[in-house]
């Protein structure tokens, strides 16, 4: 992708009065210049284990380095992203008819609100990244039909995204909602309050409201037998994102379910992201110890 494919037409002046991301299809992407193409993103690296081509020399490199000590990572990405599935379609079966995807990272068919309008049409999302070049794909791939909406936000300012006018316009804050954080929080380190950023977008919403999160942990699967962490390759890994523009900050089980906060965990609690209600086979217990993503949903009451 070169550089100039990145460079949108400069906005109307109706669409500048909400900087740039607007919703549906007055999204104008953004500027070439402004995308840091010097260091690893973790969206653009997520992208490559999905065999994704929206990624640069520098992602494609770092992200070979972590397949290299740990080969299950793109099992675990396609794992992750079957849970974000299931647990949209439960969501939005159960009557959830709005939905902030934060992290969403580069679309990736089905999308979120690709798998909601499978039940409901007019299902409403709102999708956040830090990354500017998620951004110029998603005005091209995720908002390109109504009720849809991209903001270019950071999850360490959930009063900037709460307050965002896209999400303002599409969200009704008086109704229940889906708050994604899938493959997320493990990028904020523990002195930047992963809990309470997420208590601090709970406050904002409604009972009724839920949480779908997955994480990534460095522990084995409690009943792989004999099971254990590869500190080398878990060392291996945290190197890799070190240059990134975010550090790996892997949790155990334990402190995961604290990030739940004021969300009651619905059945089956926080598990190894194939076991949270599995439409299809189980894996092995030795798979499922690949599988380094937690995942479970939450309430609030």
């Amino acid at each position: 992708m070169s550089e100039q494919d990145l460079s949108p037409a400069a906005p109307e002046p109706a669409a500048a009065a909400l900087g740039p991301y607007v919703p549906g299809p007055q999204h104008t992407g953004f500027a070439a210049a402004e995308i840091d193409t010097s260091r690893p993103h973790p969206a653009r690296m997520y992208d490559y284990y999905l065999g994704g081509w929206d990624n640069y020399e520098v992602d494609r490199v770092a992200a070979e380095r972590v397949i290299e000590v740990h080969p299950q990572v793109r099992l675990s990405a396609r794992a992750n992203r079957a849970f974000l599935r299931r647990a949209v379609r439960t969501l939005v079966g159960d009557g959830i008819r709005q939905i902030i995807d934060i992290g969403t990272g580069i679309p990736t068919s089905p999308n979120t609100h690709e798998v909601a309008r499978e039940t409901v049409p007019d299902t409403r999302v709102v999708y956040v990244d830090n990354d500017p070049i998620v951004a110029t794909h998603a005005g091209a791939r995720l908002t390109d039909t109504t009720h849809t909406g991209f903001v270019l936000g950071d999850v360490r300012e959930p009063h900037a995204i709460l307050d965002h006018p896209t999400v303002r316009e599409l969200i009704d804050f008086d109704r229940p909602v889906a708050l994604l954080l899938v493959a997320v929080l493990h990028f904020i380190r523990d002195d930047e309050d992963p809990a309470g950023l997420v208590a601090a977008f709970a406050e904002a919403l409604p009972a009724g409201s839920h949480l779908v999160l997955s994480h990534a942990t460095g522990e084995p699967y409690e009943a792989y037998e004999g099971g254990r962490t590869d500190e080398v390759a878990r060392a291996g890994v945290e190197d890799v994102y070190r240059s990134a523009t975010a550090t790996l900050n892997l949790r155990p089980k334990a402190g995961i379910e604290q990030l739940f906060g004021p969300f009651t965990l619905l059945d089956p609690g926080v598990v190894r992201v194939p076991l949270w209600r599995p439409d299809g086979e189980v894996p092995s217990a030795a798979e499922l110890n690949d599988t380094i993503f937690y995942g479970a949903v939450g309430r609030k009451d």
